[in-house]
């Protein structure tokens, strides 16, 4: 019986086609048939056994899939980005109508292009009309939400989407497992940028589609073949590599984040430029403890009193690197109008990292209060903290 940390470095042993206890790097485009005419045998291009063109498949990508697949349970593809796992989501849908509210701007990008070359109707998540959703549409839910680190109730969405004969498509890029499974609340595929959390390292792009039975993982893998969307070599050895802290590194940021969000949200009065902190967590909602029983996104948001505030904060951090993405081992602050320009510029988003969190909180309260007087007894309660 194995658990997820030992499955996360064990789960894809059976597909390695050597004994190196870390799989090279296969750099190699094409394979060379069988010498013996009796194995050539045409097809196979949905097995993860059968090298042919690393279009297809390769050993690196197969030995991803095996391993999210063992730590997960479900049928995984692996895409060479989270945007090629939503594009190869849609086609593999083919909705007449696609019902999406808050989401990566990326998503709704491809949905427009559906829109325009395919006549597909857009309607709201939330208030849109939901008599234009048939059987067969789709349903697509961010949670947690970017940028805000804030949840939605999936098994709300999985019944007005079931209603309809529609599928309900979760991207849980924010939750990575174990932080939450879609397909408990009524997911029909799950989506994420592996790119983040999985990566964890800030150097790859990836991104997973998880089904419920091997028949849709062989569409999938079969339209990916067309497409050209899967994952390279390289990327792929250093996602099996991330694989292997996965859990320890989602666990630390997960409690890290908690608290950080908890000291902001209690000390919110001292901090004069603090006008809103978004995170799941602070949330009342009675379907949170059910959905995220293993901690919290490490992803959150705040709001400071004006746009130049906001657009400065970054630069009087030490630690906190101002760029974009997120689920890295180092932490980030992004002034998120540079990547969205539809958000609020007074936003800021924070991806936790692997830093001691008294570290994060001393940076972020010299930040916040820039040296004055309630800087040097917040310093002292972050001194105490337990971590």
């Amino acid at each position: 019986m194995s658990h997820f940390s030992t499955k996360s470095i064990h789960g894809g042993d059976h597909v390695k086609p050597t004994n190196d206890v870390i799989s090279p790097i296969h750099i190699t485009t094409t394979y060379s048939y069988s010498s013996n005419p009796d194995e050539l045998i045409p097809g196979g291009l949905t097995d993860p056994t059968t090298l042919v063109y690393s279009r297809e498949n390769h050993p690196n990508a197969a030995q991803v899939e095996a391993i999210v697949e063992a730590i997960t349970g479900y049928p995984t593809v692996v895409y060479n980005s989270g945007l090629s796992a939503f594009n190869g989501l849609i086609t593999h849908v083919n909705p007449k109508a696609v019902a999406i509210g808050q989401a990566y701007h990326g998503c709704h990008g491809i949905v427009d292009v559906w829109k325009r070359n395919f006549g597909t109707k857009e309607i709201d998540i939330d208030d849109g009309d939901y008599s234009l959703v048939k059987a067969g549409d789709l349903v697509h839910l961010e949670t947690p939400v970017n940028p805000y680190g804030t949840y939605f109730d999936i098994t709300k969405y999985a019944t007005k989407a079931h209603e309809k004969g529609a599928l309900l498509s979760v991207d849980a890029t924010f939750a990575p497992p174990p932080l939450l499974n879609p397909f408990d609340f009524g997911a029909d595929i799950v989506m994420h940028s592996a790119t983040k959390f999985f990566g964890g390292h800030s150097d790859l792009l990836a991104g997973l589609l998880l089904v419920k039975d091997q028949a849709t993982k062989e569409k999938l893998l079969l339209d990916r073949l067309v497409l050209g969307t899967n994952i390279a070599n390289l990327e792929s050895a250093l996602l099996v590599r991330s694989l292997r802290t996965f859990e320890l590194r989602v666990a630390r940021q997960a409690k890290t984040v908690a608290t950080i969000v908890q000291f902001l949200n209690e000390n919110k009065a001292k901090f004069p430029q603090l006008d809103k902190i978004y995170h799941g967590s602070l949330q009342t909602d009675d379907f949170i403890a059910k959905q995220y029983p293993n901690g919290h996104t490490p992803v959150f948001s705040i709001e400071l009193d004006t746009d130049a505030h906001a657009k400065s904060f970054p630069s009087k951090l030490k630690l906190f690197h101002h760029a974009t993405s997120l689920g890295g081992a180092e932490s980030l602050i992004e002034w998120r109008a540079m990547s969205d320009d539809h958000i609020s510029k007074k936003l800021l988003r924070l991806s936790i990292g692997l830093e001691d969190p008294r570290d994060l909180l001393f940076d972020l309260v010299n930040g916040l209060t820039e040296g004055g007087n309630d800087a040097n007894a917040l310093v002292e309660e972050i001194k105490k903290l337990s971590v």
